[in-house]
């Protein structure tokens, strides 16, 4: 059965396929969203997990791209954190202001050094990452250079790189490939400093802070972070789905159609280019167009027929690192469950539990085991010290990633029994720095790699759709030859965070798949 035909359909309704959806409907286009979850926003929606308790699975809400603002007509309110990042020391906790002076001050008590340090070493941080953030709001650059736009990017980037000025230039290229423990020992001598900047090189990712581009990573993530932070980055006002909810409205307002409980079984192929799409209830939509924001993997090894694509191509996506190494745990607790010293701005940032690199990395190497850390790395975070509406009133949510938790542990698979086991273990070592916690928990919920899987439908439950290992960034995300949207079917383009930009940028690689479909003259319309 044919539902309808359209100009385009696009697979996922979270912040980057409403994007794209918005993007192609404004340009003309006759638009469909289909999504399989019962409700829009991706990873970014707000799920309940007990009574009257919900939160998403990430409150980072990322860096939205200058063009896709402009280009919708979004604005999207943000509040900017006043704590860049608080750190577990000692008994209690140490937060680093935003404001680099004042951080500085907090650093002095412990290392005259580092404090004098570290309001140039924000600053550095802050510049190189623009950089990166020049770079994604384009196109990747072609090193198979084959056409003037191709040549006028590359030129373009090499601009933008002359721009930083000699010292910054060296200081890029010197900091890119680095581990992230490298980086902090050339510059810090303070272990708990070390560490609270260190977590945001391994977010995510397995790969311990000893491990090379790991400091490429922590500048990934300062996308869009105010001056002097050097890890949180701020969120939307109005809920953790804003993003999303603000896409959707300028997608339906230009025309989009945008279904819910709409699983695709199969995106259909006929002479080497794109018919449309097949839906888990029989249903197809016809269009000559499909944009898929599921994860690489899922669109061309599991709704694809692979007679459609090279063997060469095939091997290629097999080998992309979906090495999920992520779970969370979501807590329902009283105010009295959350440390005294703790304040709104503190729980509104995020708090690390790890208090040395050492820790960190000892974490990481039992997962290269395919084990459990007997400490693994914790961060938490608190959202309804950012949006109160998630639970009531009296009562927070906390939200608790844990690293590093292997997908398939060595010794066997994930039962409720070992399930509850790592929630026992996680809920301990938060205990101990916060000795009111156990008491004051009202409802938790543990949701390990292969429940994300399930849940958000990202393969492995390697929520990033592709770790941002360096051979995995631009023109080579998510494989060399798919680095700008476009599949060897016509008519196919990944829009999806295991694309460029990659993740935490929300919204951008819908934006740039969408303009690449516009623009395609090559591509045969069906």
């Amino acid at each position: 059965m044919t539902d309808a035909r359209f100009d385009a359909v696009v697979i996922g309704a979270g912040a980057n396929g409403l994007v794209a959806a918005a993007a192609l409907a404004r340009a003309g286009r006759r638009v469909a969203v289909v999504e399989a979850a019962d409700a829009l926003g991706g990873q970014s929606r707000a799920v309940e997990f007990a009574p009257g308790f919900s939160a998403p699975v990430s409150v980072d809400s990322g860096w939205l791209l200058p063009s896709v603002s402009r280009g919708l007509g979004i604005d999207v309110a943000r509040v900017s954190p006043e704590v860049s990042v608080t750190v577990r020391h000692g008994d209690g906790f140490l937060a680093l202001p935003t404001a680099p002076e004042r951080a500085a001050s907090i650093i002095r008590a412990h290392s005259a050094r580092d404090a004098a340090r570290w309001p140039a070493f924000a600053g550095r941080l802050a510049k190189l990452a623009g950089f990166l953030g020049a770079l994604y709001q384009a196109p990747p650059p072609d090193a198979a250079v084959t056409t003037l736009s191709d040549l006028a990017s590359l030129a373009g980037l090499g601009r933008r790189f002359r721009a930083l000025g000699r010292v910054d230039m060296s200081e890029l290229l010197r900091v890119l490939p680095m581990s992230i423990q490298d980086l902090l020992e050339d510059e810090f001598e303070t272990p708990w400093v070390r560490a609270a900047v260190a977590a945001g090189g391994v977010r995510d990712i397995r790969q311990g802070p000893r491990s090379g581009g790991t400091s490429f990573v922590l500048l990934h993530y300062l996308l869009g972070a105010p001056r002097g932070s050097v890890r949180a980055r701020g969120w939307w006002r109005d809920g953790p789905a804003a993003l999303a909810d603000a896409a959707a409205a300028s997608a339906r307002d230009a025309g989009a159609a945008i279904r819910t409980s709409a699983r695709v079984r199969e995106i259909i192929v006929r002479d080497d280019a794109v018919a449309g799409v097949a839906l888990a209830t029989g249903d197809e939509l016809a269009a000559p167009l499909v944009i898929s924001t599921a994860d690489p993997v899922q669109t061309l090894l599991g709704l694809v027929d692979p007679v459609w694509l090279d063997p060469e191509l095939i091997r290629a996506v097999r080998n992309i690192k979906l090495r999920a190494c992520t779970a969370v745990v979501h807590y329902a607790v009283d105010r009295a469950a959350v440390h005294p010293s703790l304040g709104p701005a503190e729980l509104a940032s995020v708090v690390s539990l790890t208090r040395d690199v050492d820790t960190m990395e000892r974490a990481y190497d039992a997962a290269k085991y395919g084990t459990l850390s007997a400490h693994p790395h914790i961060e938490i975070t608190v959202p309804t010290a950012r949006w109160p509406r998630l639970a009531p009133s009296g009562t927070h949510v906390v939200t608790a990633h844990v690293q590093y938790v292997p997908r398939e542990p060595r010794d066997g698979p994930w039962t409720d029994a070992r399930r509850a086991e790592l929630e026992g273990l996680v809920t301990a070592e938060i205990a101990r720095a916060m000795p009111g916690f156990a008491g004051g928990i009202l409802h938790r919920a543990v949701y390990t790699p292969e429940a994300l899987e399930r849940t958000y439908g990202a393969t492995g439950g390697a929520l990033t759709h592709g770790e941002l290992t360096l051979d995995q960034i631009l023109f080579m995300r998510p494989v060399p030859g798919l680095g700008r949207h476009a599949t060897p079917i016509d008519g196919l383009y990944l829009g999806g965070a295991g694309s460029h930009p990659g993740p935490g940028v929300p919204g951008g690689a819908g934006w740039l798949a969408a303009r690449a479909a516009l623009s395609d003259k090559t591509r045969v319309h069906r």
